[in-house]
């Protein structure tokens, strides 16, 4: 299937997901589907897996077994998970990991340029996504000058430039204050796109999660369908 057909079943889908790292087992036989109306938040203690699960959606961590399909595409390799990089967009939990331009503009505006829009537009969709976030003025500066919580939100608005069609958000209002972690929820709303996201926060629960899943010691505890 092409990677931009639209995918007849879930957007995600994985069946009995394992990954150990150091030897110790992070998941166990991990399962779960997201349908393209949903937003799925993972909850779980400290240790539970919660990273590595999102880690391992997009490749970037080896899995002992399982099967992860991501927008209808089966995922078994590196190839595969290099062509739903991108449309399945990954916000890490330390900005320090994503972050690569000198400047803010520069960095958001990367993942544009490298799909081949015009540097003017690139430009243009760059400034668009950091008012959406308010954080316009910060867009000539360093982006080891800024603060953890600019830093969050910087690299999210790379992320969101990307136009992903699946978002993989690993504690995205960490480190913010309420006014921008309110910011932060707002666009993330605004985009319309299903979305798995990892996260303590009772606001990311209250006001994205459509139903939550619980994590302990690296298995699948539970499902919640409400979020209230």
């Amino acid at each position: 299937m092409h990677i931009g057909a639209a995918p007849s079943g879930p957007v995600i889908a994985v069946a009995d997901l394992s990954v150990e790292r150091g030897g110790r087992r992070v998941l166990a036989g991990v399962s779960f589907a997201v349908d393209s109306a949903e937003r799925l938040l993972i909850d779980g203690a400290s240790g539970a897996g919660k990273s590595t699960l999102l880690h391992a959606l997009l490749g970037l961590v080896p899995r002992r077994a399982g099967r992860i399909e991501l927008l209808g595409r089966a995922c078994a390799d590196e190839a595969d998970f290099a062509a739903v990089r991108g449309p399945v967009g990954l916000l890490f939990q330390d900005p320090d990991d994503q972050l690569l331009g000198p400047s803010v503009v520069e960095d958001v505006e990367f993942g544009p340029l490298n799909l081949g829009l015009a540097p003017a537009a690139a430009r243009r969709l760059a400034r668009e996504q950091l008012g959406r976030l308010g954080i316009d003025a910060l867009a000539e500066r360093p982006v080891h000058e800024l603060s953890g919580g600019e830093q969050r939100l910087a690299a999210l608005a790379g992320v969101l430039a990307m136009a992903p069609r699946v978002l993989l958000l690993d504690e995205p209002t960490a480190g913010l204050d309420a006014d921008s972690a309110q910011r932060l929820l707002a666009a993330l709303l605004a985009t319309g796109v299903p979305m798995i996201v990892a996260s303590h926060d009772r606001a990311c629960r209250r006001r994205l999660a459509t139903r939550a899943l619980v994590l302990r010691e690296g298995r699948v505890e539970g499902h919640l369908n409400s979020t209230g």
